[in-house]
């Protein structure tokens, strides 16, 4: 299954050979950026692991759908692991019977810098002394993110975004239009979860036109529209932090490449060094519970 991961050719060599040799080490960190496919190739490693003639089973493992796999990533508010799922987890390994059909079981640790203090305790118990067969398979936008007590651990492999050229050929194979296959893996730099998300999920989309909207508010100076359309956030600080992400792609596609501005309202480099600058100091104020109205009516006026 590693072979359906795009790109990354020595890293799924290395895996692979890793496998084949009964090598493997027990707890991987596969870092990766968001979008770029940290969590589909985690999946694809434990199919590989535990079917490796593949089959319906392997399938299954990256629907999300196997029985051998378990899965512990963050909730709540805090987004972070609490240290009651690392246990209940720990006493679902320890003591529970393998399937005859698998080679061991998979836990996934989705986001491992979400484990907190507690929770890591917790998780180094299991890690140093795993049980037969168990493979920890952990995923991280950064190593620096995850606690120094996992990262050493863990045998870390990075997983990259893929060429913008390869990400749209991709796109293309999913369905996507050319047009617009070619333009989301250049805004998302090869990030092709990232585009195939966009495309599939219309709050996603949603977000992203209004960014291009407000865009080109910004490159026709007009503060009025501009703040018409934030004002339908004072009550959706989900929705502006989603708003405020696309707006930083499209800035940042437009300094990387000035023609993009044509597709974003006219928008000129400088103006979009200015949106970034305003864009992060509207995240500080969300981050800190700042009051929307008076965000949205201050990120208005700075970016038109």
């Amino acid at each position: 299954m590693l072979d359906r991961l795009a790109g990354n050719a020595a890293l799924k060599a290395e895996l692979a050979a890793a496998l084949r040799a009964g090598r493997l080490p027990h707890a991987v960190l596969l870092v990766g950026e968001p979008g770029c496919g940290a969590g589909f190739a985690a999946r694809c490693l434990a199919a590989d692991y535990l079917y490796p003639a593949g089959g319906p089973h392997a399938e299954a493992v990256l629907r999300q759908e196997d029985a051998e796999c378990l899965v512990l990533r963050g909730e709540g508010a805090s987004g972070q692991i609490p240290v009651k799922r690392v246990r209940e987890m720990r006493e679902a390994i320890q003591h529970s019977a393998l399937s005859t059909d698998a080679a061991g079981r998979v836990l996934f640790i989705y986001g491992a810098q979400n484990l907190n203090g507690s929770s890591a305790n917790a998780m180094l118990k299991i890690i140093e002394e795993p049980p037969e067969g168990v493979l920890f398979l952990l995923t991280a936008a950064s190593a620096a993110t995850v606690l120094p007590t996992i990262r050493s651990r863990c045998a870390a492999y990075t997983v990259a975004p893929v060429p913008a050229a390869e990400c749209a050929a991709l796109l293309r194979d999913r369905g996507l239009p050319a047009p617009q296959a070619e333009e989301l893996a250049f805004v998302y730099e090869g990030h092709i979860g990232t585009a195939l998300r966009v495309f599939g999920d219309k709050d996603a989309r949603a977000a992203l036109d209004k960014a291009r909207e407000l865009c080109g508010f910004a490159a026709s100076n007009d503060t009025y529209r501009a703040l018409a359309l934030l004002t339908k956030y004072e009550r959706d600080r989900e929705g502006l932090t989603a708003l405020l992400w696309q707006l930083d792609q499209l800035c940042s596609a437009v300094l990387r490449r000035p023609d993009y501005g044509g597709a974003c309202g006219g928008l000129r480099p400088a103006q979009a060094a200015d949106i970034l600058r305003a864009v992060a100091e509207t995240r500080r104020h969300v981050t800190a519970n700042g009051n929307l109205r008076l965000t949205v009516a201050l990120l208005a006026a700075q970016i038109a």
